[in-house]
């Protein structure tokens, strides 16, 4: 029987042309700066504040220049906790509580955030698009040293609001964390084989019409972009019945269903588009 699947590399379909200076370079010329996302722990904020991080985001966001996306990716991987049993200085307290949560199952959180500056041509492009299409590969914004600058510049006040808000802190990943080092992978690696453990290592990928596959996990895809599908009004927060009671009001985001509460391994990513209306 004839194989007919079709074989790459890696390599070839890599879209990132480089890191340089802290920045994600795409071959396309799209510029990403990266973040690793501290948030407040979970039923620790009250409805007030879930609506003062809202407008520090909201207004992080505006700052941006048109064309720029915002990419607001979280992990949730399944782990087992470690416990501290051979420290020497643990209280008998502390050392009854280790041992007590010593390999119990949490999903472990990471957050991390990405602004991309692209520009008008990649916007609006389908997947039918080809560059044989135009009369230059690269879109002219590329080469205006001004348009980068100013991004980065951007970039720097975006940061600046956000942690001037004491609940979120944002920390630049350097080139490091991005690409690894030969002690530990960087966050490129981990993507690709979906692990994020510090020493991940890159395994076979199989894109099919019917399944997605990386080394033994099996991806399941679901998309919400189509405002049809949305609620007619969305709040930032809802009470979590379950802990709250007619004294105490504990308070969830809108997004805990596909988060924390959700207790498979997964990723959840948010894009914001800043564009021309």
């Amino acid at each position: 029987m004839r194989n007919t699947s079709k074989v790459t590399t890696l390599e070839s379909k890599f879209p990132l042309l480089a890191v340089e200076q802290g920045c994600i370079v795409s071959k396309d010329a799209d510029i990403t700066v990266a973040f690793r996302v501290e948030l407040p722990e979970l039923f620790t904020v009250t409805s007030a504040e879930y609506e003062a991080m809202h407008a520090a985001w909201h207004k992080a966001v505006k700052v941006l220049p048109d064309f720029t996306i915002v990419h607001k990716q979280d992990w949730f991987v399944k782990e087992r906790y470690a416990g501290r049993l051979s420290d020497g200085e643990l209280s008998f307290l502390a050392r009854a509580s280790e041992r007590h949560f010593n390999e119990r199952p949490f999903l472990d959180h990471a957050c991390y955030l990405f602004l991309t500056k692209t520009t008008r041509q990649r916007m609006a492009r389908q997947s039918n698009f080809s560059s044989l299409c135009r009369g230059t590969i690269l879109p002219k914004e590329v080469g205006n040293r001004e348009e980068a600058a100013k991004f980065m510049e951007a970039v720097d006040q975006f940061e600046r609001i956000i942690n001037d808000d004491d609940r979120i802190r944002l920390t630049r990943m350097t080139e490091e964390e991005l690409v690894g080092t030969k002690e530990r992978s960087g966050l490129l690696d981990r993507y690709f084989s979906l692990s994020d453990t510090g020493h991940a290592s890159l395994e076979d990928i199989r894109l099919g019409a019917d399944l997605v596959r990386v080394g033994d996990n099996r991806l399941c895809l679901h998309t919400l972009s189509d405002t049809d599908d949305l609620p007619a009004v969305v709040s930032t927060d809802s009470r979590y019945e379950r802990l709250s009671t007619d004294r105490s009001d504990c308070r969830l985001s809108f997004a805990a269903p596909v988060g924390l509460m959700l207790s498979c391994n997964h990723l959840f990513n948010q894009y914001v588009r800043q564009e021309v209306v």
